[in-house]
């Protein structure tokens, strides 16, 4: 039973358990700076600043462009930082951008506050605690990953509508206040304490001591320009960039998509429950299968629920379509938390994967910015709701075809 083996896996010691929870807890926090969670707050936000859906989509685009820029440079200061130096001031960044974002006086300030939180939470905590398992684990990175990106599926089942609640009765600021003092007072203390196994905090100096699964060579360890210079890199981008930038754009324009679908907006996002479940079961079953035949086996058929569900929405109008669409993307979304930060350690090593992991969550985060605007701007141009999905389930087939060109020949560490 999966769950049980997991179980087993994160008491087998003291060790395992503590940086399996940092891991968690490090996602779960992101949560602040995910689009699920301040997507809820977009009625709101607008209310407030007399803003348009054009505008505040702009503004949401122009802050994760920003946290984009910086990320390559912000995350691969894990490599060159003690990492409860480096979680220290991650947790600080998740604090003050949740107070900016309580007390921002205006739209012009509203774009830094959605950029320090779109850094700290979407780009920098899911960064640490990832990077940390990878680096721990070897012989079980894919099981490790995949418990620790639980605090994703957990956190956007929970945190939205909490957050709808709290919006009711408190405003959006006060909600906003609340999570930074939540952090400082109860997220921070305890990946402070987390944090004093003396492995967790020397995990960002160990040298890999495996022989790395190559792509195209027999490099133990790849740097950044190295990794640059390998076509087979720009063949997996497509496929990599199309959870950020699909599932983003679908998330943010729900509500059109639930107008469009005459499905009832309180149905889709009560409704998110079931795309958590997916992403958990299928995260829990990819762990164990990837430590068995690896990452690079596992990703080429990773977009496929995805692609099935947009077609669900192209082609069925009745709301009980929304559970099986739901699924399908938390499907894709809970292969690709777990698969794709093993890929980069089983095809590049570990001593940079900081640099590594930071110069691919930024094209993450660059596309994900792109997804809301680029969907508004189909429908504005009159593209119905369905065309626009079955473009994109047309987008997921094309890039799976270079993926899986990329990935051909790919073989087990040794």
């Amino acid at each position: 039973m999966p769950f049980a083996s997991y179980l087993r896996f994160a008491l087998a010691s003291a060790d395992n358990a503590r940086i399996l929870t940092f891991g968690f807890v490090m996602a779960f926090a992101s949560s602040v700076g995910q689009t699920y969670f301040i997507g809820v707050f977009g009625p709101a936000v607008q209310n407030d600043f007399d803003l348009s859906h054009t505008a505040w989509g702009s503004i949401y685009m122009a802050g994760t462009l920003l946290s984009a820029l910086l990320l390559p440079w912000t995350g691969q200061q894990i490599d060159r930082i003690a990492l409860k130096r480096y979680t220290m001031l991650v947790c600080a960044g998740l604090v003050a951008a949740s107070l900016a974002m309580s007390l921002v006086p205006s739209s012009v300030f509203l774009i830094v506050a959605i950029f320090m939180l779109r850094q700290a939470g979407q780009g920098l905590a899911v960064h640490t605690g990832t990077t940390a398992i990878a680096r721990a684990f070897h012989a079980d990175r894919g099981k490790a990953v995949a418990f620790a990106t639980l605090g994703f599926s957990v956190g956007g089942s929970l945190l939205p509508f909490l957050a709808v609640l709290a919006i009711a009765s408190i405003g959006w600021r006060l909600t906003f206040g609340t999570s930074a003092l939540l952090i400082a007072l109860v997220v921070t203390p305890l990946v402070w304490w987390l944090l004093r196994w003396k492995g967790m905090t020397t995990t960002v100096h160990v040298e890999p001591t495996h022989q790395s699964a190559q792509i195209n060579g027999p490099a133990e360890s790849w740097t950044k320009a190295q990794i640059l210079r390998d076509w087979r890199f720009y063949l997996i981008v497509p496929a990599m960039i199309a959870p950020s930038i699909i599932i983003t754009a679908l998330f943010f324009h729900h509500p059109e998509l639930a107008r469009a679908k005459d499905w009832g907006i309180d149905w889709v996002t009560g409704s998110y429950w079931i795309y958590a479940l997916g992403s958990v079961v299928a995260s829990l079953a990819a762990g164990p299968l990837i430590d068995r035949v690896t990452a690079a086996r596992v990703l080429p058929s990773y977009l496929m629920p995805l692609a099935l569900g947009l077609l669900f929405v192209w082609a069925f109008d009745h709301f009980m379509w929304a559970w099986p669409y739901l699924t399908l993307v938390g499907v894709t979304v809970g292969i690709s938390f777990t698969a794709l930060n093993a890929l980069w350690a089983e095809a590049y090593g570990l001593k940079h994967f900081g640099a590594i992991r930071s110069l691919a969550v930024s094209i993450a985060v660059f596309s994900s910015a792109l997804g809301p605007p680029g969907m508004g701007a189909l429908m504005d141009f009159g593209v119905s709701v369905e065309n626009v999905c079955a473009f994109m389930a047309l987008y997921c087939f094309g890039a799976t075809a270079l993926l899986t060109f990329a990935l051909k020949g790919y073989s087990k560490p040794a």
